[in-house]
């Protein structure tokens, strides 16, 4: 008797695990569903955002592109200048010196923890297995009054200082429309170590048949976004590394 109880208890418990499994992947199939289907998704070879990022009191316009290869650029307007501020190319990864406003090489583990965020195009969940991610539905929380959906997303693990990190981020999808409206991340490094970066995230709209949202914010930051283009055109050459020229003599 007591054998064949523990053989239905662990019946009652594979099912469960296998129920929550499925109820996650449930959960980011009608996601991609109800934002365009996966088939337009994955027909996605770049897309670049246009925008204002709000910090400090103030507002800087940016452009960003990513690229189904790897690339990424950010550009932003400062004082009426526009620049590149930091760029990835797929192998080398380089930003701008705040002080100098020098481009500079990242070094090794930044320019690694970049290709394993590359991965993300052109959004995480996108056949997130194939990327060796895992994902596990944690339950139901309400957010500001909305029920949502909980799911931990674990990605590769990143290097900090030399240290294997783990890559985590929660994200809460909305139980009536399947969308996230806001993702948690915990922050690895720097002064702001230890501490969670809770986003919100609004206002999806339709571009080409995919839905994306239009409005990102945290106690850091927001960013706004006034244009999205699918697929753009790109000058590969912007990606590159400006390296120096010796001035002639």
């Amino acid at each position: 008797m007591n054998a064949l109880k523990s053989i239905l208890v662990a019946l009652v418990l594979a099912l469960s695990t296998s129920f929550y499994a499925q109820t996650a992947d449930e959960i980011i199939n009608n996601y991609f569903e109800n934002t365009g289907g996966k088939e337009n998704w994955e027909k996605l070879d770049g897309v670049e955002m246009i925008g204002v990022m709000k910090m400090q009191n103030m507002e800087i316009p940016f452009e960003q592109v990513a690229t189904k290869d790897g690339k990424q650029l950010i550009t932003i307007e400062l004082q009426g200048s526009k620049m590149i501020w930091s760029a990835f190319d797929g192998e080398t990864s380089w930003e701008r010196n705040q002080m100098t406003m020098e481009a500079e090489k990242s070094d090794n583990e930044a320019t690694e923890n970049m290709k394993k965020q590359a991965k993300d195009f052109p959004d995480p969940f996108l056949n997130y297995k194939d990327k060796g991610y895992t994902a596990e539905l944690i339950g139901k929380e309400t957010i500001d009054g909305t029920e949502t959906f909980k799911i931990k997303l674990t990605k590769d693990p990143i290097m900090v200082n030399g240290e294997s990190k783990p890559n985590i981020s929660h994200y809460y999808f909305d139980t009536e429309n399947f969308v996230p409206i806001v993702v948690e991340t915990e922050i690895n490094e720097g002064p702001m170590k230890g501490q969670n970066v809770k986003s919100t995230i609004s206002d999806y709209q339709e571009v080409n048949g995919v839905y994306f949202p239009f409005s990102i914010s945290n106690q850091f930051q927001s960013m706004g976004f006034k244009e999205i283009k699918l697929n753009p055109e790109v000058d590969t050459t912007l990606f590159v590394f400006p390296e120096k020229t010796e001035a002639k003599k």
